[in-house]
């Protein structure tokens, strides 16, 4: 084998444990906290304020 072939299965040994930690890492946060905490976003609320500006802006001006 060659020098490739080693990269080669490191990559994709790499790819396995990344998305090993991702499934972990979801599986925990899912257990952790509610959908109603997972759902909701201080940005979200922000663009929901964003949005009904624009929509009284162009209903008066």
């Amino acid at each position: 084998m060659d020098l490739w072939n080693y990269l080669e299965y490191g990559a994709w040994g790499l790819a396995a444990l990344l998305a090993l930690h991702m499934v972990v890492d979801w599986l925990r946060t899912d257990s952790t906290y509610s959908e109603d905490v997972l759902t909701s976003s201080r940005e979200g609320e922000i663009e929901a304020i964003a949005e009904e500006h624009k929509a009284r802006e162009a209903r008066h001006g």
